[in-house]
């Protein structure tokens, strides 16, 4: 089983985000996956700039690291996206690799991975946040097992650190017995079938322009 972790702080590994990143990681081996962790800070990832070659070709026209954490996410049964709260936001490092997925989003093409989310701020609220990357995730096609958040006092530090390393923990461990047990998460399903279906209806009304996509969903 193997499982990527995309991590969009501007800090990588060394901040708080990626230390409680790395307590659901452990959780994730510990249940028997492989894993590995792409930080956008290391791999920074440009702008989209709505040339259309990924509707059009399905290869980004954009020179940089997006298309190799592409086929990662591909190629892997499940992904953790990590992320400092940011204005009730993801990093702007983030939004930019969620922009450019959007060729993965109209084909809704991770359908049968799983998903979870990690965020870190300095004064909590982060709900909106992890609203955001589920629909994010439900978008790609993929489920979304849970997540963690918390606030934090200092870099890498929390307040009371043990329970929340054991919830980041439990949650890597459930993001591996989903794979494994190919579970469901019907109150999922009204969002994720939805825009399923508003991508397949654009794709529709754009396939002389996106031929790529067009064949895709004939072919589905």
């Amino acid at each position: 089983m193997k499982i990527v972790a995309i991590n969009g702080s501007p800090r990588g590994m060394g901040g708080t985000t990626g230390k409680l990143l790395e307590e659901v990681l452990a959780g994730a081996e510990q249940a028997g996956a492989e894993v590995e962790i792409v930080s956008l800070s290391q791999t920074p990832i440009k702008p989209c700039v709505a040339c259309d070659a990924c509707h059009r070709v399905g290869i980004c026209s954009i020179q940089d690291e997006y298309e190799p954490i592409k086929e990662k996410l591909l190629a892997a049964d499940a992904f953790v996206l990590a992320t400092p709260n940011y204005f009730s936001s993801v990093t702007g490092q983030m939004k930019c690799f969620f922009d450019r997925c959007n060729g993965l989003a109209h084909r809704t093409v991770l359908e049968g991975k799983y998903a979870a989310a990690v965020v870190t701020s300095g004064g909590g609220d982060d709900q909106d946040v992890l609203r955001y990357i589920g629909h994010f995730a439900n978008a790609l096609g993929a489920q979304s097992v849970g997540s963690v958040a918390s606030a934090g006092v200092g870099p890498g530090l929390f307040l009371e650190p043990e329970a929340l390393f054991a919830k980041a923990r439990a949650l890597g461990g459930e993001l591996c017995a989903s794979v494994r047990e190919k579970r469901a998460y019907p109150e999922q399903d009204e969002w994720r079938l939805a825009f399923r279906g508003r991508m397949e209806y654009l794709v529709s009304l754009m396939g002389e322009y996106w031929p790529y996509e067009r064949e895709y969903w004939a072919n589905r």
